[in-house]
């Protein structure tokens, strides 16, 4: 039995990068040999198991066999007689085949670290279209490298393209599309993943809401960009430099998806685009199975970032309504990443990223002062039922009121 450490862990070590878990791959071994030693067993479609000591995941070494459409159309076969180089030959990329010794020596078949020094994305093999999740971790790793220079192989690109062409995209399970996509916008740089989506042709299949937003134009006065798609990526790049939060991130994603709704003879004016972009992330959440927390945030930055852009403009009883309708009050974490999400809509434009956004700042203190009213002994006394909220809510408008007044909302104008 040989025990070699595999995939990213050794990829990560020869890019002088820490490595945040470590895989094994079991040559020569049975089951049964493993289980006798403490290993649990935890793969349900191939044979994984946690190590006793240190609950590291061990493989045995396998080979897959294409029978069926799709991310579950694999029979595995594994066995002592599966030599490493088996193994090594099912994985998707050059810079994940590789494998260490326990002496430290690198087994690289594939040509693994000369991709790492030419900073390429390339397939193993031909066996890479079998699998279409593939597809979604390309453009992953483009995602978390591009920031080191990596760019997809021309080859791989090719098919890729070849693999939407032919209908195996459509096979994927809608768990693995939001892992991947999720995942993705936790990496550098998420619009990175859309991009090499879109080169593909696999943006139109997955994600047919962002495709459709490019072509789209906004007025140039407040987009110099123009086309939304480009617009959509701004934002998001600019929401990765504002928060490390996932929710955040693809509340920019999706604010604008009700623009590819505009009928063409209202462009480049988009009314009403902010109501008709909440049925599309319904859609896209209901079928990629998204969690609530970023979908409720998501339908939230669609249907009232225009307000919020407006804030320096509204009188104070809209700015109570405005705060009122994002439930502000009681769920003022959720208001922070909406005006993250917002500010990063109204920075994500061509040679605007780095102008100032008050309209945050402005929207927190009104928040804060709105908050710290309190109804008197007295009045808690004597008021109850919908008397007490209405008495709060006038005492919440004077605070708000008073704040305008002392000039809390200089600042400029964002469409």
């Amino acid at each position: 039995m040989q025990v070699y450490l595999v995939g990213g862990a050794v990829r990560d070590r020869l890019l002088g990068l820490p490595a945040h878990e470590r895989d094994w791959v079991v040559v020569g071994a049975r089951p049964q040999e493993l289980e006798a030693q403490g290993f649990v067993a935890v793969g349900r479609e191939f044979p994984v198991y946690l190590h006793p000591q240190t609950h590291e995941e061990y493989a045995l070494a396998r080979l897959e066999r294409k029978v069926g459409p799709g991310y579950r159309g694999f029979v595995t076969v594994h066995s002592p007689d599966v030599t490493l180089e088996d193994d090594l030959r099912r994985r998707d990329l050059t810079i994940n085949a590789m494998a260490q010794t326990e002496g430290g020596e690198i087994i690289d078949p594939h040509g693994g670290r000369r991709d790492l020094e030419a900073r390429v994305l390339r397939h193993v093999s031909e066996a890479f279209t079998e699998d279409p999740v593939r597809i979604l971790r390309v453009a992953r790793f483009a995602a978390r490298y591009a920031g080191l220079g990596f760019s997809v192989a021309a080859e791989t690109q090719a098919l890729m393209r070849h693999m939407v062409e032919s209908g195996e995209v459509a096979a994927l399970v809608p768990e693995r599309v939001w892992k991947e996509t999720e995942r993705a916008l936790g990496e550098a740089a998420p619009p990175v993943f859309f991009e090499v989506l879109r080169t593909c042709g696999a943006l139109k299949v997955i994600f047919p809401e962002i495709d459709a937003l490019y072509g789209v134009p906004q007025p140039p006065r407040w987009h110099p960009e123009v086309d939304t798609g480009i617009h959509t990526l701004l934002a998001l790049g600019c929401a990765v430099r504002l928060s490390g939060s996932i929710a955040v991130r693809f509340a920019a994603l999706t604010h604008d998806l009700g623009k590819a709704r505009t009928p063409r003879e209202q462009w480049p004016s988009h009314r009403g685009h902010e109501e008709a972009g909440v049925a599309l992330i319904e859609t896209l959440a209901e079928r990629l199975r998204v969690p609530n927390a970023l979908r409720e945030l998501a339908i939230l930055a669609a249907r009232q970032h225009g307000r919020v852009h407006r804030a320096l403009e509204l009188r104070p009883a809209t700015v109570l309504e405005l705060l009122e309708a994002c439930d502000a009050f009681r769920r003022a974490d959720r208001f922070g990443e909406l005006l993250l999400a917002c500010e990063a809509d109204a920075r994500g434009r061509t040679g605007l990223e780095e102008r100032p956004y008050p309209q945050a700042d402005y929207l927190r203190r009104a928040l804060a002062a709105a908050a710290g009213v309190a109804l008197t002994a007295a009045e808690r006394a004597t008021l109850s039922g919908a008397a007490f909220g209405e008495r709060l809510r006038v005492k919440r408008l004077e605070a708000l009121t008073a704040l305008k007044a002392g000039g809390a909302d200089r600042g400029g104008q964002i469409r």
